[in-house]
């Protein structure tokens, strides 16, 4: 675990004990910052999903954590980034049930639904990285 620049935290994602200290950050952070009990499980559950695909697909990574302040508004963003072999169709990827691995097919999808905002870069051969952020409702 470390700081980086901005006061993100970057969490590496190796191995399965990874994504378990990821979801306990991930619901601490929102815990401080006032997030319900819904919008937590949400972004956990978003950030379960992707620490996993990050795993799986592009070979281990990283997670950095940024808190958001926009005004009074309040959020949590959280980048995944791999160096894995990227992802040839982005449309096809974000379609429900669309699985190379054997999955349900609902990492992506499931995690663009749960999050407020949700930026995918990936492309053959230059790896992934994807953000997404909760705001908390005023």
């Amino acid at each position: 675990m470390s700081v980086a620049d901005e006061g993100a935290l970057v969490l590496p994602l190796r191995a399965d004990e990874d994504v378990v200290r990821l979801r306990k950050t991930v619901r601490e952070h929102l815990v401080n910052l006032g997030f319900s009990l819904i919008d937590q499980t949400k972004m956990v559950t978003a950030a379960s999903e992707l620490a996993r695909n990050t795993l799986r697909y592009g070979g281990g990574g990283d997670a950095r954590l940024e808190r958001l302040q926009n005004g009074i508004r309040a959020g949590l963003a959280l980048s995944f980034i791999d160096q894995g072999p990227g992802i040839a169709d982005l449309a096809l990827a974000l379609k429900d049930g669309y699985t190379t691995g054997g999955g349900m097919g609902l990492g992506l999808s499931g995690a663009k639904r749960l999050a407020d905002e949700f930026d995918i870069a990936s492309a053959p051969g230059a790896g992934t990285t994807v953000r997404i952020a909760k705001w908390k409702p005023y």
